[in-house]
């Protein structure tokens, strides 16, 4: 009888997933290729991976952009939000290839930061290489750290 239960578990657990997955569908509007019924993975939305940082004179965001080109990116900084957008084109069938699985994501993209105060919009720059995106936001001067040295009589 104990052997039965881990097999019921899992069984519940796939049913979850599915369930979720149906759920996720339903919602957005869309199936995702290569997903059958028996999937029992749910892929996301796609939306590309970022790295914020921040140093002394600047802000830096870094994004992960495989397979996109750099015509296909756009930027923009509007009333103290950044958005980057863009598209990343589906693969296209090749004869004699058949698909048994696709994870990866494809169609238009965006992702939207709010942006301090301390930066200095107009001076926004961004860089493209090897698939990431590096966009410097310079902190205004008014906002970088300032030392001031002070002598004690």
């Amino acid at each position: 009888m104990d052997l039965m239960r881990p097999k019921i578990g899992q069984d519940a657990f796939r049913e979850l997933e599915n369930m979720s997955d149906r759920l996720n569908r339903l919602l957005t509007g869309r199936s995702w290729p290569g997903g059958g019924q028996d999937e029992s993975m749910a892929l996301p939305e796609w939306a590309p991976a970022v790295d914020v940082m921040e140093m002394d004179g600047e802000f830096q965001i870094r994004a992960e952009l495989p397979g996109v080109e750099k015509k296909d990116v756009k930027l923009s900084v509007e009333d103290g939000v950044l958005t980057i957008s863009g598209h990343r084109p589906q693969e296209k069938e090749e004869k004699g290839t058949r698909y048994h699985r696709i994870e990866r994501a494809y169609g238009s993209f965006a992702r939207s930061f709010r942006v301090p105060d301390s930066v200095d919009e107009q001076k926004v720059t961004a860089e493209f290489t090897n698939g990431v995106l590096t966009i410097h936001l310079p902190k205004s001067e008014k906002a970088r750290p300032k030392s001031v040295e002070i002598r004690v009589a």
